[in-house]
């Protein structure tokens, strides 16, 4: 035990800023993902892309930044759905139905994540994100493409295009979910409570493949189990799963229109950043 606790206080001496850093991360994620069901990852990525850059890792930065928030909204997505589901917001049948197809997209997205450089992944995020902001932002109540959520075989394509595109961005299926839910004909409210549960049809099997596909990488940080951190992981996942039904209680506060624009905004000053990055 007394290396262990030696490693760990030694750990915080010499990384406490960024460590510091990871925790408010975890605290505004945590509040992200119950308040637009987004599962937290559009504030943990570009956290941890800046983070391991600094520390010297920009190669893996990309890499490391999505699987990690893979991971963490594992189990943020989890508090967040929960905390839906005590208001009555959660359609569960949405979420058996669709689950499948969500989890084999989000094995390939993350198998095609692997090959992708540090700035294909960015611009991927980056235009992903913005179109899906400008859509929130712009788009109206009675712009629908269906009555209802769709049935198979569109389903199964919709279904795993969420959990590819999400896995690429490594976040949870709120982007894409909310959007595509929004569409459906389906309530603000509705919409954000069941495609938090989106996110763990997605972390899960993503984190997963991340861990295979980093699996002897060189150059990698230290605590690290293929592409996922454990230090980044642990430090959010603490601070995110307590904000988490934070930020579900002040959803169900909100106007649904408010709640569409504050995601948009959000997600364009993260997607404008990102391809900055990408870019120059």
């Amino acid at each position: 035990m007394q290396p262990v606790r030696k490693i760990m206080i030694d750990l915080i001496v010499s990384y406490w800023t960024p460590l510091i850093a990871l925790a408010l991360a975890g605290v505004v994620a945590g509040f992200a993902a119950g308040l637009f069901g987004i599962g937290g990852g559009a504030i943990i990525v570009p956290t941890l892309v800046y983070l391991f850059t600094v520390l010297g890792y920009q190669e893996w930065a990309m890499h490391i930044a999505v699987s990690t928030s893979l991971a963490t909204i594992t189990l943020t997505s989890i508090r967040s759905v929960w905390s839906h589901h005590k208001r009555g917001v959660v359609d569960w049948a949405i979420l058996r139905t669709w689950g499948p197809w969500i989890v084999i997209g989000a094995g390939v997205g993350m198998s095609v994540a692997a090959f992708l450089t540090r700035d294909g992944l960015m611009l991927t995020f980056g235009l992903l994100g913005l179109v899906c902001a400008a859509q929130l932002f712009f788009g109206r109540p009675n712009w629908k493409i269906a009555e209802d959520m769709p049935r198979e075989p569109y389903r199964a394509g919709l279904g795993t295009s969420v959990g590819i595109l999400s896995a690429l961005m490594g976040i949870g299926g709120g982007t894409f979910g909310v959007t595509l839910m929004a569409l459906c004909g389906r309530p603000i409210h509705q919409a954000i409570g069941t495609s938090a549960g989106f996110g763990l049809a997605i972390g899960f099997p993503g984190t997963l493949f991340a861990i295979y596909w980093g699996l002897g990488q060189e150059g990698l940080p230290p605590f690290s189990l293929g592409y996922v951190n454990l230090i980044a992981f642990a430090f959010i996942s603490l601070f995110a799963v307590i904000m988490t039904p934070v930020g579900a209680a002040v959803a169900h506060r909100f106007d649904g229109q408010v709640l569409r624009k504050l995601f948009a905004i959000l997600l364009v000053l993260v997607a404008t950043r990102m391809l900055y990055e990408a870019i120059v």
